[in-house]
């Protein structure tokens, strides 16, 4: 198709909409049309929408029948529409309809329900009223409803095109375009025998329309191009009842003639009926709409349950959002994430909606989050957080974002500080989820040695709170003594669930009674070997799994900076192998050795590890003599005892005495690794981090001389099950999230004074609250192989959530109490579950099941299920 270009600057012809240049008849704007009686969108236009000036048609009507049946209608562009618009009146003719943008119509919509239910003023017209307006009372009861009682929003296919002969627009509304009952309540609405209708352009695309077929030239091709436009109808259903002279109440079998042509309309009116409740009737109950579940997307259907009951978001969302939209910005998604996002709340907040899949929503989101697509269970919370910063990039009402140098701040006061950060933010970031969600913290460092502050102010947009617990958590674990004078003995103590390893140090110096010259390390046993040394007092016991296997080692105290030696086992025979890497077996053991120690010093440590294992000669296998008994206390007589397992034919001195003794190699820290001999006589290099991993070769003789059941059995770690349910208050959560704590060995910050890397500690302070506060409380914990949720039951507020005790900056022009509208919840545990939420709407709190919707109590909103909280400012 041939395309034209058109433009133009006299805006006031466009409704105050600047015209953009048009490529062909169909390049009208995306968003959909909807056809209102002018009455019901004037009361609202004239509270909302003052500033929109409307363009008025005046509209005649008549029938084709030159293939099936089909309404004409030439709308003619009235010369007074300006004097029109502006006038003075009770009230527009009932003939006159409102042509609106969609997010004009949802806004006027969700106004009159709100005024209707705050009592504010009548918004809403009842049809009743509007019977007896125009007819005598006696006359209301035969009047009755439409059969469809969702008659009063349906979709109208209709044709475009401009006549050059009468100089008007010309729509075509045909029944085959549109189905018998679509084209019936047409004719009801477009039908008249004496006098025109009159129809408001106030969404300025017809007007753009018609306007540009007039200027293209006489000679162009597409000047009689039919162009097809779903319109969207709402509340007409009772415009043919209020047409006194169309409609003629006669019997039963009432016949409304149009035109003449009765037989192509059908009977929409019933004797002896009340009316049904229509648009004008009652307050809609908008926003009650479910989700359906297309596999495992309940978690998204929670949030965006709680979204989409955001009263804010709902406001922006009905209404021209597009002018936000950024189709530059590189972080963003082409404005498609928050379209689709838009169309699917305008969807649930459609008068009589049933429930929505929403399959688009899904499939534009997983275009750009390849992790949500297919119909795998996610997060409800990780959802939220890429829609939100979804959302924003694509709403952001910053096309080029500036760049912000960071400035020393020292001797500078915080609010200064923070303003200047805050302004930073906003420079780069402005969009509706920056004016509603985000808040903002005070971050201070402190370094552990020479107490220097640093103060940085980082933006939020939600607040992720641990559960404080009290449960107790039964942890046992086998300690060995450094020195062969006992074996391994298990020990049980109880922990915090959630306490430090600190606390499990505790306990554990107390159940084996440590003495003050030692002190414990405790290590992971996985696959026979020492997986990591637990020795952060400030890691979180949360680190530990239902089924880990630990050790703590009893070693001297003072002697941390000795070198420290783990040996791990193996059978000779084994470790000669050429299948691959040595089995390894039973409990590491560790011990620490003196500086500049060789392989004769090494061979001791372990002989005396081993004493505590030596078999008695009544439990010995075979007849042994007491030297081969007492082989752990021949330390002097071996000569280059160490034998290198790859190499077996090498000589070595006292041969006949080393053959039945262990082999010692030198590994590199980790899991099979390269090995290497150890040479008994030479120095033995230690390594950087002062560990040495030392793999011993068992031959089969001696290691019948030894016990090593012993040395395989480990308790596991288990949790106490005796506990009752917990409760605590959301309160203690903040301040859980708020109190001081040391960073993580992986975070050391640079400390600007001493110039080192410090394990700081870290303290968050509220600085600056947002207007939606979200609060997303930690259920769930990974820990490397295991994923666990608490059932924690956490008391939130409802009505007031005060936090003016937790924000440090007091600002007397914000309010810090909040009040609960959302939440989604969590049943079940980990790999599968399900999520609902629940949400406010008015007073009424209702739970939004996938596509079921019940009303429930405020009593039932507080469960051990809750997940994200939402709160909205009071």
């Amino acid at each position: 198709m041939d395309s034209f270009f058109f433009s133009g600057d006299d805006d006031s012809l466009f409704g105050n909409s600047t015209v953009r240049s048009i490529q062909s008849l169909s390049d009208l704007d995306d968003e959909r049309l909807y056809l209102v009686d002018h009455r019901w969108w004037n009361e609202t236009r004239e509270s909302m929408f003052r500033e929109v000036d409307g363009v008025s048609y005046a509209t005649s009507s008549c029938f084709s029948d030159d293939f099936e049946s089909e309404i004409v209608l030439n709308m003619r562009r009235s010369e007074s529409d300006c004097d029109d618009c502006n006038r003075e009146e009770q009230g527009a003719s009932r003939h006159e309809y409102a042509l609106i943008s969609e997010w004009m119509f949802y806004r006027a919509l969700k106004w009159k329900l709100e005024t209707e239910a705050t009592g504010k003023q009548e918004a809403l017209v009842s049809i009743s009223i509007l019977i007896k307006r125009h007819y005598d009372m006696k006359y209301a009861e035969n009047l009755v409803a439409i059969e469809d009682n969702k008659a009063d929003l349906f979709f109208l296919q209709v044709r475009l095109s401009i006549s050059r002969t009468t100089n008007s627009l010309v729509v075509k509304i045909n029944q085959k375009d549109n189905g018998v009952g679509a084209f019936n309540k047409s004719c009801q609405i477009f039908s008249i025998n004496s006098g025109l209708l009159k129809i408001w352009d106030f969404s300025g695309q017809i007007t753009k329309f018609f306007l540009q077929g007039k200027m293209l030239p006489d000679s162009f091709e597409l000047v009689n191009e039919e162009i097809s436009l779903e319109l969207q109808v709402y509340g007409l259903s009772y415009d043919a009842m209020l047409k006194e002279n169309d409609m003629a109440v006669e019997d039963a079998k009432t016949v409304l003639k149009v035109n003449g042509h009765s037989d192509k309309v059908k009977s929409y009116i019933r004797l002896g009926q009340p009316p049904l409740a229509s648009s004008f009737s009652k307050p809609y109950q908008l926003g009650f709409t479910g989700l359906y579940n297309l596999g495992n997307t309940c978690f998204m259907n929670s949030a965006i349950q709680c979204l989409v009951h955001t009263p804010q978001l709902v406001d922006y969302f009905l209404g021209d959002f597009r002018k936000d939209l950024n189709f530059e910005n590189p972080l963003g998604m082409n404005g498609k994430l928050a379209l689709a996002f838009g169309d699917l709340l305008r969807q649930l907040w459609t008068p009589d909606a049933t429930s929505v899949g929403p399959r688009a929503f899904k499939s534009t989101l997983a275009g750009f989050a390849p992790q949500f697509s297919g119909y795998n269970q996610h997060d409800s919370q990780e959802f939220l957080a890429f829609l939100l910063d979804g959302l924003h990039e694509d709403l952001n009402r910053v096309k080029i974002k500036p760049y912000n140098e960071i400035k020393d701040v020292d001797g500078i006061s915080d609010k200064v500080v923070a303003d200047e950060h805050w302004r930073n933010h906003l420079a780069r970031n402005n969009s509706i989820i920056v004016d509603l969600c985000q808040g903002q913290y005070r971050s201070t460092l402190i370094c552990p040695l020479c107490k220097k502050h640093s103060v940085t102010f980082d933006p939020f947009l939600y607040a992720s709170l641990p559960l404080p617990s009290t449960t107790m958590r039964a942890m046992t674990l086998t300690v060995l003594t450094t020195d062969g004078s006992t074996l391994p003995i298990p020990v049980t103590v109880t922990v915090p669930k959630f306490g430090k390893f600190k606390d499990l140090i505790q306990a554990l110096s107390t159940a084996c009674s440590l003495r003050d010259d030692e002190t414990l390390l405790v290590a992971e046993i996985y696959n026979n070997c020492i997986l990591h040394f637990l020795d952060k007092p400030s890691d979180s016991l949360e680190l530990v799994r239902d089924h880990d296997q630990l050790v703590a080692c009893r070693l001297p105290k003072g002697q941390d900076s000795l070198p420290l030696v783990v040996f791990t086992h193996c059978h000779f025979e084994e470790s000669n192998s050429q299948g691959g890497p040595p089995r390894r077996f039973g409990i590491p053991l560790v011990a620490r050795i003196p500086e500049c120690s060789d392989g004769y010093e090494l061979q001791k440590k372990f002989l005396q590890l081993l004493n505590p294992f030596v078999m008695r000669e009544e439990f010995s296998s075979d007849s042994l003599d007491d030297d081969s008994i007492n082989i752990a206390n021949q330390d002097t007589e071996m000569d280059d005892v160490a034998i290198d397992y790859v190499s077996n034919s090498d000589e070595v001195k006292g041969k006949t005495a080393v053959d039945e003794t262990f082999h010692f190699s030198l590994e590199k820290e980790g899991f099979f690794p390269a090995r290497s001999k150890i040479v008994m006589d030479e120095p033995l290099l230690i390594p950087p981090t002062r560990k040495i991993y030392v793999l011993v070769s068992w031959p089969e003789e001696v290691s019948k001389q030894y016990d090593t059941c012993i040395l395989t059995h480990l308790p596991e770690i288990s949790v106490l099950s005796s506990n009752p349910p917990e409760l605590i208050s959301l309160s203690k959560c903040l301040e859980s999230f708020l109190k001081e704590e040391p960073l993580g060995p992986e975070d050391m910050w640079y400390c600007p004074k001493c110039k080192e890397h410090r394990q700081a500690s870290k303290k968050l302070d509220l600085w600056r609250l947002p207007e939606i506060l979200i609060i997303h409380l930690k259920r769930f914990s990974y820990n490397r192989f295991l994923k666990d949720k608490l059932e924690t039951f956490v008391d939130f507020p409802i009505v007031d959530f005060d936090l003016s005790s937790y924000t440090v900056h007091k600002d007397s022009q914000s309010c810090f109490r909040y009040k609960l509208y959302a939440v989604s919840n969590h049943y079940g545990g980990m790999g599968g579950g399900h999520y609902t939420a629940f949400a406010q709407c008015g007073e009424q709190w209702y739970e939004f099941n996938d596509s079921q919707v019940f009303p429930i109590s405020e009593g039932q909103i507080k469960t051990s299920a809750a997940y994200v909280l939402f709160y909205k400012r009071i």
